[in-house]
């Protein structure tokens, strides 16, 4: 059976794939294994979750999140996806510190690759993690916890350090959120005032096909709280007057309530709602993320371009993460900010775009996002994580024969 991605631009090679139903079944697939990666629920863009011997999907182990109050955390097998995780903590009166646009991908796939949301006080997905139960070459069970000497090492591990089974994350109170559209942000008002607009809420986000002198579309995204009120004056734009999707004239059928209606957490955080296709679906997507402070230098520069951007493009989304420890997240080190590119399905012409945008960002010491389109010509990544060569020496420690490596892993990391 032909496998491919989500977005369909990557078909998978692996000759076999294994789908245990149990964390035992999981550990005798493993030990017989001479190469296997995990393979979570196909959002990736690139060849970084596959293998050219097996690849193992989690999601036939009971899924059921595992609450414990006392502690506030949850515990979720790794393929278990962040909207059915909502589904179990919302009702229990439980919730996670953030999510990423999409509810439908997967936790251990998200937390690997440093996936985000958005917000000047919200770190990655990964910053949650409390601990990892990992499956090693041999077929063995670890335990990481927050605080070993490995952790912050091991969590957005790119699945080079093993299978993980199950993540124990931190929760938090339920709490509502409303979210709020306006319209042409002007660009020299954004460029002046980011810092300001950025905070305004809990999370924000712009989208822009750099072209002209405003940006499309602010998303607000804010916790309710008794001072919450909607916001008619936003630095010159004009609020919607009806639902609204990031591509233009796209029915927003698929996106999460707007117009300031209050609603739960799980379904205002994400962009695009659990019961309906993500996103557009036939696109590919690329995203950077460079250090606050190098911000607004790095929306000029892309705008200085954006002749070259805009006719390969769907859509740009501005947004911010705060800063972490984890090796090699993208934000580890200090407060970043995103920019992210969903373009259309020309794959050959947006690697030569990429070229060029790289080119331009590597002034400013800009992170490709570890599951989308990227070159990193000249290898420059090491050059970018301070503890990059801690990763590899724990990498080669606990996969010293690279069982959990690929190609991917190869041009990249290894």
């Amino acid at each position: 059976m032909t496998l491919t991605n989500w977005a369909g631009n990557y078909t998978y090679l692996a000759p076999e794939i294994h789908r245990p139903r149990t964390v035992e079944e999981l550990q005798e697939v493993v030990a017989k294994s001479s190469r296997i990666r995990a393979l979570g629920t196909r959002h990736s863009f690139t060849d970084i979750a596959d293998s050219h011997g097996a690849l193992v999907v989690l999601d036939g182990l009971e899924a059921t999140p595992q609450i414990d109050e006392e502690a506030r955390t949850v515990t979720v097998t790794g393929g278990t996806r962040y909207g059915t995780l909502a589904q179990h903590l919302h009702p229990a009166g439980w919730a996670v510190h953030n999510l990423a646009s999409l509810p439908h991908i997967s936790v251990a796939g998200a937390i690997a690759t440093a996936t985000h949301g958005s917000g000047d006080r919200s770190a990655n997905l990964s910053t949650a993690v409390a601990a990892l139960e990992i499956v090693g070459p041999d077929g063995s069970l670890r335990t990481v916890r927050r605080g070993d000497d490995d952790f912050a090492g091991s969590v957005v591990g790119l699945g080079v350090l093993g299978v993980t089974t199950r993540v124990t994350l931190d929760i938090e109170p339920t709490y509502d959120v409303a979210q709020e559209v306006h319209l042409d942000l002007p660009w020299t008002t954004a460029l002046e005032h980011l810092d300001d607009i950025t905070s305004s809420a809990d999370s924000v986000s712009l989208f822009t096909d750099w072209t002209g002198d405003t940006i499309a579309q602010v998303w607000r995204k804010s916790r309710v709280t008794e001072t919450y009120r909607t916001r008619s004056d936003f630095f010159g734009t004009t609020p919607a007057d009806g639902p609204r999707h990031p591509l233009p004239g796209i029915d927003p059928v698929n996106c999460t309530a707007q117009l300031g209606e209050p609603g739960p957490w799980h379904d205002r955080l994400p962009h695009f709602r659990m019961d309906f296709t993500p996103s557009n679906g036939d696109e590919l997507q690329s995203e950077f993320l460079v250090p606050r402070a190098h911000a607004v230098a790095a929306l000029e520069a892309m705008r200085a371009i954006g002749d070259q951007i805009a006719p390969l493009l769907q859509i740009t989304e501005i947004r911010t993460i705060a800063g972490d420890d984890l090796w090699l997240s993208t934000a580890q080190g200090g407060d970043r900010v995103g920019l992210h590119f969903t373009w259309q399905p020309r794959q050959s012409e947006v690697e030569a775009l990429l070229e060029t945008i790289e080119a331009e960002l590597a002034p400013f010491d800009a992170r490709p996002h570890w599951g989308k389109l990227f070159l990193n010509r000249g290898c420059r990544l090491a050059r970018l994580y301070p503890r990059w060569d801690d990763f590899g020496e724990l990498a080669a420690r606990v996969d010293p024969d690279q069982v959990f490596g690929n190609d991917w892993v190869q041009r990249h990391v290894l």
